[in-house]
């Protein structure tokens, strides 16, 4: 984690120049005239002054003026972070008071993002091959078969910087970076070795202290008290914990125990699909026709579905899915924020006035891609997408409860979307999944372009297995023709 911060300090030294962390300067310069090396970047000396021309990491003043107007508009979901915005200074175009934690976040995924728009391609390529490096060997989870191809592609990427970069940016903690993988292969993940957790904890403890001659009796006193405080509400009904706060707009999401309503309606999907093929047969090589049809008319043909096999006497219908198949309460009440697994979302009215946000969402959906309209031979295959959550329902359905997020997005190609309601999950999770850049690059050279093929129906069929689960609502007691999903566009940024 030393290894990561003092790597980033240096990177965001050299670029905004920042005195004290800046690698450049008269004697990187004079290095360059001793190696013989890129002699168009060599001290020009003038009569009056020494000039030093721009290398391919300096930055204009309006483009370190884009940066750290980047970071200053950034905004983290609650507890992914520090404030971002209280460590740029406008007014002297730097970043101050990084902390390791927030050097973490930096290459992690946001410094990726703020120089998207500057520097020259192929320096901006050999810094973004970096974060990516540390974003793989911080995963929670690594397949050891690619920690060779991950050593590899670090050298690759430190050759990359060394075109780019002056040789006094290289000092032995960008040495370091080499044996990170090796490290991984003989230790294990990153993140059980990480200082993070404990870091933070501190700077709990300092909070504790209120006499500042005897800071070690403040912070066993005051660690005491909270602890015999917590043992007592343990006894004690109606009173909260100490340190977390309530909220009366807050709905609290709780698992529900025994319902696997995804394999229960599998078969069912199955079986509408080949009821689908029967009944038309013209179109059974159509796939997109026939996941069309089927998605607009799953819904009412479940219900009817489930109905009838409860008039036998031995149906084996389960009453969980009884009821998803009888349709939720029409009284729907909304919430401005909503906890899921100890995860918070907000609707974006909330984030509007709130220096976090939390209405970001992603959802990975197996839907149709096409490579372009008149692509004949589309394929299944996951895709991700992201929105903004416009409001939150809690679906009643006697036994249990769903919530449901709605968001609004414009268009993608020519279809308009309009209302989208999608199960979700948090924004920061639909990051770059991949080993090494090289594979991300292979990736969007080989992107399709989605199919609205997916419908509110299925989803609220095949995701409603427990409270934590997002189906999509369709109202079972008004004759409403079931409109179609669409999917949200992914973020060109």
């Amino acid at each position: 984690m030393h290894i990561e911060k003092n790597v980033c300090d240096s990177i965001i030294g050299t670029l905004l120049e920042i005195p004290g962390k800046n690698k450049d300067g008269i004697a990187a310069r004079l290095d360059l005239l001793n190696m013989g090396v890129k002699t168009d970047l060599q001290s020009k000396y003038g009569k009056r002054r020494t000039r030093l021309p721009p290398g391919p990491w300096n930055l204009s003043r309006a483009e370190k003026r884009e940066v750290c107007n980047s970071f200053y508009g950034m905004k983290v979901p609650e507890g992914y972070s520090s404030n971002i915005k209280n460590l740029v200074s406008l007014q002297d175009s730097r970043l101050l008071g990084l902390k390791s934690h927030d050097c973490h976040t930096l290459m992690q995924q946001l410094l990726p993002v703020a120089i998207c728009s500057v520097l020259e391609k192929p320096a901006r390529y050999a810094i973004t091959r970096l974060c990516f490096f540390f974003n793989a060997i911080c995963a929670k989870t690594v397949d050891v078969s690619k920690l060779d191809k991950l050593e590899e592609d670090v050298v690759v990427t430190l050759c990359l910087l060394e075109k780019y970069f002056p040789p006094s940016f290289f000092d032995i903690m960008v040495h370091l970076v080499v044996h990170l993988a090796r490290e991984v292969r003989l230790c294990g993940p990153v993140y059980f070795r990480w200082m993070y957790p404990f870091e933070r904890y501190m700077k709990v403890l300092k909070g504790y202290v209120q006499n500042r001659t005897r800071p070690e009796g403040c912070i066993a006193e005051r660690y005491i008290a909270e602890e015999a405080v917590e043992f007592c509400t343990q006894h004690l009904s109606d009173v909260s914990t100490v340190g977390v706060p309530s909220s009366q707009k807050m709905g609290v999401s709780k698992p529900l125990s025994g319902c696997t309503n995804t394999e229960e309606v599998l078969p069912y999907i199955e079986q509408h699909m080949i009821h689908i093929k029967t009944a038309y047969p013209k179109f059974r090589k159509r796939r997109k026709w026939l996941l069309d049809k089927h998605n607009s008319t799953f819904i009412q043909w479940l219900r009817f579905k489930v109905q009838s096999e409860l008039e036998e006497d031995n149906h084996g219908v389960s009453e969980n899915l009884r009821w998803l198949a009888a349709g939720p309460n029409m009284a729907v009440p909304l919430y401005r924020s909503y906890l899921i697994k100890g995860i918070k979302f907000n609707i974006k009215a909330q984030d509007d006035v709130r220096t976090t946000q939390n209405s970001g969402v992603y959802l990975l959906a197996h839907t149709m891609q096409v490579a372009s309209a008149k692509d004949k031979n589309p394929i299944l295959s996951n895709m991700g997408f992201y929105g903004v959550i416009q409001e939150i329902w809690d679906l009643d359905y006697q036994k249990f409860t769903i919530p449901v997020f709605r968001e609004y997005n414009d268009v993608i190609g020519d279809e308009v979307l309009g209302d989208v309601i999608i199960e979700c999950e948090p924004f920061t999770r639909g990051m770059p999944n991949v080993d090494t850049f090289d594979e991300l690059h292979r990736q969007e050279q080989g992107t399709r372009v989605p199919s609205l093929g997916i419908s509110f129906q299925l989803l609220l069929a095949v995701y409603s297995h427990n409270k934590e689960d997002f189906p999509l609502h369709h109202d079972p007691l008004e004759q409403v023709k079931p409109q179609p999903l669409c999917l949200l566009q992914p973020n060109k940024a």
